[in-house]
């Protein structure tokens, strides 16, 4: 197959604008089997408006969140290395036509920034750097990542991290899957080409290099990829189709589908003055987010602090696994006041209170990386996460890292709510295996053990 061109995916959405309500009830049915959606099916749900069909379509959304993934909500923090770029994007608060002065962290101002993100009970980090093949080249990317890996603070260390870089060589990839890193992730931010170029300049302007570049970093071994859309660029049913139409031609071409679907909206940032023609409701939003849970099924589904408290609490129950905590969206940002942020945050809560949210919601904070560590990368994960069986070793592994969390960094009111809930979990699992295991490991945590896993 190939990815839908923008003339097919327009007359999908046009050939799906009126369907039934008995229509709808068998996508929503055929959406439970947990197998994923055809095209013509996702746009059918994007173009439905009832709100009674709608209130079904979360529903079910639910049901399958949980049924993949449980109640687990994975918690990492974005780290932005560098904001030097040669790209000029006209949403970024990075382009170049912002002559702010640029900010680029030295080896010891990335250990001093990992060291606080460890004090607040981060393990795993998204770094972010610009697209300057003078300030931000390979080799400086795979340093950074080694002096990551080697700092630790107290019982803090990070065990995972993912890296966002600009679309580059199979030589270039090879290099980050060599040092040993997570997910590599690259949003297409928007996939109708005149939009892309037009609020593109510099060699991201290049959109057949956007759009393949999880080809190549596959091709380098890198098998946990991540994709995205910036919704809020162009109409969001289009980007939605075109999204889960390049899903499906990733996984039928390498075997696998995207390890992460990131579903950020465009924010405002200080020095950008783009204003988007597709501004997207809360409602919409959070209707894409349910849609996508049903199409991609197996797919870890991230939203970021660009989002406010209220929608993320709602996004929560209807398809997003992995959230970001505490985020600061600047160079050196944690620890001082942030400056030339890429992004205005709309959620400036700590990671204590984000977690003890989590928890009082009834939801599991996990800080878990055992899956990449244990070699559940790629189509061993594909595997068990369309399986179900995921859940079997994410459940007592969160919960073990949620245990660690709330001996070495969390507040009282935290810890309660943290007791509480793993309490309760215990008490949910089946296996007598597994339970006893997990028993015996969060007494291991007590007692000053860490980093124990299935």
């Amino acid at each position: 197959m190939d990815i839908l061109s923008e003339q097919e995916v327009n007359k999908i959405l046009q050939d799906k604008e009126n369907i039934s309500g008995q229509e709808f009830s068998d996508i929503l049915e055929k959406a439970k089997l947990k197998k994923g959606l055809e095209i013509e099916d996702v746009s059918a749900l994007l173009n439905t408006e009832d709100e009674n069909l709608l209130e079904k379509l979360f529903e079910t959304a639910r049901e399958i969140k949980q049924e993949i993934y449980g109640n687990r909500l994975v918690l990492f923090a974005p780290l932005y290395i560098s904001d030097y770029c040669v790209n000029n994007c006209k949403y970024c608060g990075f382009h170049t036509d912002n002559k702010s002065p640029r900010k680029k962290l030295t080896l010891d101002e990335v250990i001093r920034q990992v060291k606080i993100l460890e004090d607040m009970g981060h393990k795993r980090l998204l770094l972010e750097f610009g697209e300057d093949e003078i300030n931000n080249p390979i080799d400086y990317v795979v340093d950074v990542i080694k002096a990551i890996y080697n700092t630790k603070s107290g019982n803090g260390e990070i065990r995972r991290v993912n890296v966002n870089i600009a679309a580059t060589s199979v030589e270039n990839y090879r290099k980050l899957k060599e040092v040993g890193i997570g997910t590599y992730q690259l949003f297409q931010e928007t996939y109708h080409r005149p939009t892309y170029a037009k609020l593109h300049q510099g060699p991201k302007a290049d959109y057949d290099r956007q759009i393949t570049a999880h080809e190549r970093a596959f091709e380098a071994g890198i098998d946990d990829y991540g994709m995205g859309v910036l919704f809020g660029l162009y109409d969001y049913k289009f980007e939605v189709l075109s999204l889960i139409s390049h899903a499906k031609y990733l996984e039928e071409k390498l075997g696998v589908g995207p390890h992460t679907i990131s579903v950020p909206r465009h924010n405002s940032a200080q020095t950008v003055d783009f204003e988007s023609n597709y501004k997207l409701s809360d409602k919409d939003f959070l209707k894409l987010i349910a849609i996508i849970r049903l199409a991609v099924p197996y797919t870890g589904m991230i939203i970021s602090t660009r989002e406010t408290p209220e929608v993320r609490r709602q996004a929560f129950q209807i398809g997003i696994s992995q959230t970001s905590a505490g985020s600061k969206t600047s160079p050196g940002g944690y620890g001082q006041e942030e400056c030339n942020a890429q992004f205005e945050v709309h959620d400036s809560r700590t990671l204590d209170e984000i977690a003890r949210e989590i928890c009082e919601m009834g939801y599991l904070p996990s800080f878990c990386t055992a899956c990449y560590r244990s070699g559940r990368t790629g189509d061993n994960f594909m595997e068990l996460a369309k399986s179900g069986q995921i859940q079997s070793m994410c459940q007592p592994n969160a919960l073990v890292t949620l245990e660690e969390y709330l001996m070495d960094y969390a507040s009282e009111a935290t810890k309660k709510a943290g007791d509480k809930l793993i309490e309760n979990e215990i008490d949910k699992i089946g296996n007598l295996v597994i339970k006893n295991k997990l028993i015996n490991s969060l007494e291991e945590v007590k007692q000053g053990k860490r980093d124990l896993f299935i």
